[in-house]
């Protein structure tokens, strides 16, 4: 069944950002042991990968491995494109069938990908790009996994390893809560990411755990020397940040 998703134009406001935690005053504590998670390989978001029974020490799963890996649909493009001042609206996306809101810039366009639940590109330059997974888990919250400066000391760690990397730097670690009436926790992260798969490049992350289902959004942007990432930009993209949220599952034969 194809994915009900809907869009609606709303206007842009500013968004009260969440407190900054400095993640890199803080101590790394050791790592926890990797789950048996894995990502979906399959171009339709909707199908999704059992989780294997597990030992207890095991429920820890490393969201770094869906965040950092290689093979991550948003953040693996070698396409940059020069940063543009003109003004971009916001068009509110909604899945209602993986229960996730967000905006996105209206003129990016929605292409299908292996691995992504979904994922919005520039039309003439992708290298820019909004993704999001959708992954089950047996956590029932991030807080299980650590917390938001641990999850930024580790995603620092798993971007060192890969040979792509040139280098790497954490900028803020954050926490926010979710929406009127849910308790989800939503961890965001900003970073700045240097590889040779595409050159320097800004990172928004968000991640929230909700009805055993790891939800991650990256914002990958370029940030290059020569053309660094502009103030009106960046408002752009911790808008989209900041608007990533859970949605409650719509009411099935509800009536009386």
């Amino acid at each position: 069944m194809i994915s009900s998703s809907c869009f609606s134009l709303v206007k842009i406001n500013p968004t009260t950002q969440p407190t900054i935690v400095n993640a890199s005053n803080s101590t790394s504590p050791h790592s926890p042991p990797l789950s048996n998670l894995q990502r979906p390989t399959s171009s339709n978001h909707n199908n999704r990968l059992p989780i294997q029974p597990t030992r207890r020490n095991l429920l820890n799963i490393s969201i770094l491995t869906i965040i950092a890996s290689p093979i991550s649909p948003f953040l693996s493009s070698t396409s940059t494109w020069a940063q543009t001042q003109e003004y971009l609206e916001l068009e509110s996306y909604t899945d209602t069938n993986e229960g996730f809101t967000l905006l996105r810039p209206t003129p990016w366009t929605k292409v299908e990908k292996a691995g992504a639940t979904a994922l919005f590109e520039d039309p003439s330059k992708g290298g820019n790009n909004i993704g999001v997974v959708v992954t089950p888990v047996r956590l029932t919250s991030l807080r299980e996994f650590g917390d938001p400066q641990f999850v930024a000391n580790k995603l620092i760690q798993a971007e060192k390893r890969k040979e792509s990397t040139k280098d790497v730097e954490i900028i803020s670690s954050s926490e926010r809560g979710g929406q009127k009436g849910d308790d989800v926790q939503v961890y965001e992260f900003e970073y700045k990411l240097d590889s040779t798969r595409g050159g320097v490049k800004r990172v928004f992350s968000a991640a929230f755990v909700a009805s055993k289902k790891l939800y991650l959004l990256n914002i990958a942007y370029s940030d290059n020397p020569e053309k660094p990432l502009d103030d009106h930009t960046r408002m752009i993209l911790e808008q989209v940040l900041h608007s990533f949220h859970v949605i409650s599952p719509p009411l099935v034969n509800s009536q009386v």
